[in-house]
């Protein structure tokens, strides 16, 4: 087992009763097997099996309603992770019908969420769309991060376009943003376009399995390993496989150790409810 620490940037978990259905919808929109279960149970047995430190949560809704109950259940995930004496944290789901979002961001506020997540593809908007942006707005002045998914080469699937990330970053310069997959899944060179954002962070997960070490090292270089984080995209793949992978980067020591855990403590760590 690796002496490197290491925090999983990026997970799902779903409530017992519908993880299985969740994953195989997950496996069907991206037409690949789901290894995990989905359960914060599960997660929290890979994190321990494999020398994770902890996990951040990254909840999506699917339609408005749900948004309150996503939320809910992402607190609660992260008190039973935590009392398992593991490193945990949230970010809140958000739909782009919710009618209103200060009292979206207030009650996940309340229940110690540090972030928003936001998966265009699935939820089916842009990136840049115009319901977005309020939500944009007080997390900019809450500093509250908020985290995409990024890319896809399904035409159907554009909606996490980078040149999209980018009109947001430009409209909200002091927003923080996580940028999943290396800025870009199935789209990583697209990413070169989000290098100059000052405050832009990225992840490694649904990467490292899908290109080669040598590829995958140049992105992290090109993006600047100073704010890459090691993610698994659980349930998508677990931690012990991709440990191996990301063994396998060109990375010196100083940015293995920063990747696998000390940029994601700094990433959270100005985020309300993440200190």
């Amino acid at each position: 087992m690796s002496a490197l620490k290491f925090f999983d940037v990026h997970t799902h978990v779903y409530p017992e009763k519908i993880a299985s259905a969740a994953c195989e919808s997950l496996g069907r929109f991206y037409d690949f097997p789901v290894p995990g279960k989905g359960t914060v149970d599960d997660l929290s047995r890979v994190c321990i099996e494999n020398g994770v430190s902890g996990a951040l949560f990254l909840s999506v809704a699917t339609n408005a309603h749900q948004v309150a109950k996503v939320n809910e259940g992402a607190a609660a995930s992260v008190a039973y992770m935590r009392g398992r004496g593991l490193l945990s944290y949230a970010f809140a789901g958000y739909h782009q019908d919710c009618t209103d979002p200060e009292e979206v961001v207030a009650h996940a506020v309340s229940l110690g969420l540090c972030g928003f997540k936001l998966h265009p593809d699935i939820q089916g908007a842009d990136i840049d769309d115009e319901r977005f942006l309020p939500l944009y707005r007080l997390c900019e002045k809450a500093r509250l991060p908020v985290y995409f998914h990024m890319g896809d080469d399904r035409p159907q699937y554009r909606f996490s376009e980078a040149v999209k990330l980018l009109r947001v970053i430009e409209r909200f310069p002091d927003l923080r943003v996580g940028a999943a997959h290396l800025g870009g899944y199935s789209a990583w060179e697209d990413a070169h376009l989000l290098t100059e954002a000052p405050d832009i962070w990225f992840d490694t997960s649904s990467s490292l399995w899908a290109i080669s070490s040598g590829y995958a090292s140049e992105l992290i270089h090109m993006l600047g390993p100073w704010r890459c984080m090691f993610g698994t995209d659980y349930p998508v793949k677990n931690a012990d496989t991709e440990k191996i992978l990301f063994e396998a980067l060109d990375l010196t020591d100083g940015e293995r150790k920063a990747v696998a855990f000390g940029n994601a403590m700094r990433f959270l760590g100005t985020g309300i409810g993440c200190e």
